[in-house]
């Protein structure tokens, strides 16, 4: 049985810069993942980006980027 099927999924991908070693990107994906709305969350610290799936009708893009920069990480507007 699938779950979220009512959810209005949105896939955003964001470029993150400032993420140096393994604990950085662990540290974006644990804040993205514990954002209300955020059904995935995953970062890729080679190609400095972060990929999340969300519900639309709960938590928007700026949010999310919000969410990553209060950890002092950039990301571009």
């Amino acid at each position: 049985m699938a779950h979220h099927i009512d959810m209005a999924a949105q896939t955003l991908k964001m470029n993150v810069s400032g993420m140096t070693c393994g604990n950085c990107s662990r540290s974006v994906e644990r804040k993205l993942l514990a954002t209300p709305g955020v059904a995935k969350a995953t970062v890729d610290l080679v190609n400095a980006c972060a990929t999340v799936e969300y519900d639309a009708d709960v938590v928007k893009p700026e949010a999310l980027a919000n969410a990553v920069r209060q950890l002092g990480f950039d990301v571009p507007a």
